[in-house]
């Protein structure tokens, strides 16, 4: 899986969105970056730090509805002790958003009162939007927008080309292409983003992909393979067996009465990308 991940994973538009991002660094007055709470670790580009440093930042934990809330909490509380004003979001149901213009002129306060007395109070305050594909990016935008301003889609690198959006109230957004770095520093971060759809479902093994999500939940959240599928002391269990149990459970078979693991991977995944294994942080808690 890791030899895959490598060959495929930095294309031509993930660098061709960096050169973006450094040129258009010095249009706006802040930074915002959108991460999946579910994964708020895996989900942070580390390039990200680097090349916007000196801006002020906001991070939005998006998903909150589907990320374990103890968790969400501790990652807050990180973040804003390394210097980030924060927001908890669930994009689809908007839960949070209204609250992002009212943060940005907060943590743009001193620049505001700057522009005042030069007597420049129509220049708007900008906002670089950042993030890895299928965070939620897009669909942040358009709640924040209150309208259908960013193309969004339920699968990674979907926006390409940069455009501003105007929030009204003095307040406009750089929408930028989903940024992904050349390669991951461990094995356990880009299974983390396969697991949440960052990365292209066809250029992993779904199977093997599914077995890791069962070995993840099992040390992590058993009781979401206990009540989702019955499945009995999964702590004594590997995931390819966990995996197979599922199946069973599910009554997914192949011609010969063989149990269909690749068909129970695929539903693991999209069930766990819906929420309905429950709220889950696959990534744990920050170091201290």
């Amino acid at each position: 899986m890791d030899e895959a991940m490598n060959i495929q994973w930095f294309p031509g538009h993930m660098a061709k969105a960096r050169r973006m991002v450094q040129e258009d660094l010095r249009l706006v007055d802040a930074v915002c970056e959108v991460v999946d709470a579910r994964v708020p670790r895996s989900s942070r580009n580390p390039e990200i730090d680097a090349l916007t440093a000196g801006k002020p930042r906001i991070i939005v934990l998006n998903r909150v509805d589907q990320a374990d809330p103890a968790l969400t909490r501790l990652w807050s509380r990180s973040f804003r002790q390394k210097g980030a004003a924060v927001l908890e979001t669930d994009c689809r149901s908007g839960k949070g958003t209204a609250a992002f213009p009212g943060l940005v002129r907060e943590l743009l306060k001193d620049k505001i009162e700057q522009r005042r007395a030069r007597g420049q109070v129509g220049t708007p305050l900008r906002v670089m939007v950042l993030g890895i594909p299928n965070v939620g990016k897009s669909s942040f935008i358009n709640k924040v927008a209150r309208r259908k301003a960013a193309e969004a889609a339920d699968r990674p690198g979907v926006t390409r080309g940069k455009q501003w959006v105007s929030l009204g109230g003095g307040v406009e957004l750089l929408d930028t292409p989903g940024l992904l770095w050349p390669r991951f520093e461990d094995k356990l971060t880009g299974e983390n983003l396969a697991f949440t759809g960052a990365v292209r479902d066809e250029i992993l093994d779904t199977e093997t992909l599914g077995a890791r999500l069962c070995d993840r939940l099992r040390d992590l959240y058993p009781q979401a393979l206990t009540g989702r599928f019955g499945i009995e002391d999964p702590g004594e269990k590997t995931g390819l067996e966990l995996l197979t149990l599922a199946a069973k459970r599910r009554g997914f078979l192949i011609s010969g009465g063989e149990l269909d693991t690749e068909r129970m991977a695929k539903v693991l995944l999209d069930e766990f990308r819906g929420g309905k294994l429950g709220r889950l942080t696959i990534d744990g808690a920050p170091e201290v």
